[in-house]
């Protein structure tokens, strides 16, 4: 793995520690599909493919979030509720309810 590789990943997991549990809001792709935030995903891809190789996937899954987020916008059928998703994560010992959009 690349110096370059091993800095973003770094930046990915700063950011998901420090910054995304504090700016009030979700990932779209999440929120409307589940699994793996955009953050997990590249930093997933990252390790498979490294940074550069890469670039193609990651630039995918930010447009397939771009989309998600159009969705949860519109109040679109594909998302739950008026203007956003809304439900419980249950990853955990916890049921944590949360709204996104």
């Amino acid at each position: 793995m690349s110096a370059t590789d091993q800095g973003a990943l770094h930046a990915i997991k700063f950011y998901q520690r420090w910054i995304s549990p504090h700016k009030g809001f979700c990932c779209a792709y999440a929120a409307l599909h589940g699994g793996e935030s955009c953050s997990a995903a590249v930093a997933r891809i990252i390790r498979e493919d490294g940074l550069r190789a890469g670039q193609p996937r990651i630039a995918a899954r930010f447009a397939e979030c771009r989309e998600a987020h159009t969705a949860l916008r519109s109040g679109s059928p594909l998302a739950i509720g008026t203007g956003g998703v809304r439900g419980v994560c249950c990853c955990g010992p916890l049921p944590i309810p949360f709204r996104c959009g």
